[in-house]
């Protein structure tokens, strides 16, 4: 085995400082140097649900980026010293009908994720990228194109790819209208892409307080959800609508922007929800969802974000400040997305 550093939760509210093992290098692995490592509301629910009894630790992190220290004598990809990103995804069955369509985030048996997951050869439990090495197949890691900072670029990784893949799959390009409700995360790298993709965009915020920040990052314009007048003028308008709202709301007033045949994807919250069939009905309308990306479409976002110069708007705190950056993320302190500098795990 191989032994590094890293942050294991202690608790719901809490982590603390210690030694890890990773496993030996398989043929098909690469060992990664963690240098950046973002903060995702997903570690924030997963420290929640934890039960510190539990038999298997919990390291949270699951968009990140370093440079290769090791490879597997099958790798011909990547060599030591290669600049890299992992996302939130390290491994999936690779036979299934979404596997061979190259949507392993859809995989049948169930993706095997960057912590909280099950290693699919030994059964061990996954730890994540709080650490200062992660071990990783081969495939399941991305060359970093040298034009993106490696900070900046590791919400890519998982922020990046949830909103790349339904602005692609929904057909984006000049000449559409994308409305992205909610300017956090996920939403300011979704006005980013939805412009550089040549769509005409729209932020849809509760108040007036983000609107220099949306013209900074792209957007054309900014609704107000709360004013009812603005809402109304903007019924039927949009062919996308990008709802990253990551807390319970109504539907039906996203709905009600969507033009005839557009489509509302709902990527901020994942929970129950209920839709009146005539809000999708008049104008045929459609609800969807997406989460993550494959191996195509991710690699395929990063060569887009590396042209287009598009990276997230980060705040980089050094990885003993986890509890603040954690903190912080629970009251929305953030624009947009925190990332921790793992060197310091390298002081003892």
């Amino acid at each position: 085995m191989r032994t590094t550093t890293g942050w294991r939760a202690t608790g719901p509210t809490g982590l603390r400082r210690t030694s890890l093992e990773r496993r030996d290098l398989r043929p098909d692995d690469i060992a990664v140097r963690v240098d950046y490592c973002g903060v995702c509301h997903t570690d924030l629910h997963a420290l929640h649900a934890y039960d510190q009894h539990a038999k298997a630790p919990l390291v949270p992190g699951h968009e990140f980026t370093g440079v290769v220290t090791g490879t597997g004598r099958e790798v011909t990809t990547f060599s030591v010293g290669d600049r890299v990103a992992v996302g939130n995804i390290v491994d999936s069955c690779g036979v299934c009908a979404m596997c061979e369509a190259g949507q392993e985030n859809f995989c049948h048996s169930f993706p095997t994720l960057t912590y909280g997951g099950t290693d699919r050869q030994d059964g061990s439990a996954t730890l994540g990228g709080y650490s200062r090495e992660y071990v990783v197949r081969d495939a399941f890691a991305y060359p970093l194109p040298s034009g993106l900072d490696p900070a900046a670029a590791a919400p890519l990784m998982c922020a990046g790819v949830t909103v790349w893949e339904p602005l692609r799959s929904l057909g984006v390009g000049p000449g559409s209208r994308v409305a992205v409700a909610g300017l956090g995360g996920l939403g300011h790298l979704a006005v980013k892409m939805a412009v550089a993709l040549g769509a005409t965009t729209t932020v849809v915020s509760r108040t007036h307080d983000k609107r220099d920040d949306a013209r900074r990052l792209g957007a054309h314009d900014l609704i107000v959800s709360t004013d009812t007048e603005q809402m109304a003028t903007a019924r039927d308008t949009f062919d996308v609508v990008i709802d990253t709202v990551s807390a319970p709301h109504e539907l039906a007033p996203y709905l009600k922007l969507v033009a005839m045949d557009g489509t509302l994807s709902l990527l901020g919250y994942l929970g129950p929800v209920t839709v009146e069939a005539m809000d999708l009905l008049v104008g045929r309308k459609k609800l969807s969802s997406a989460g993550s990306g494959g191996r195509p479409a991710t690699a395929e976002m990063l060569r887009f974000c590396a042209d287009h110069g598009i990276a997230a708007d980060i705040e980089v705190l050094p990885s003993s400040q986890v509890d603040t950056a954690l903190d912080r993320l629970r009251r929305n302190d953030v624009r947009y997305r925190f990332v921790l500098d793992m060197s310091d795990l390298d002081r003892s």
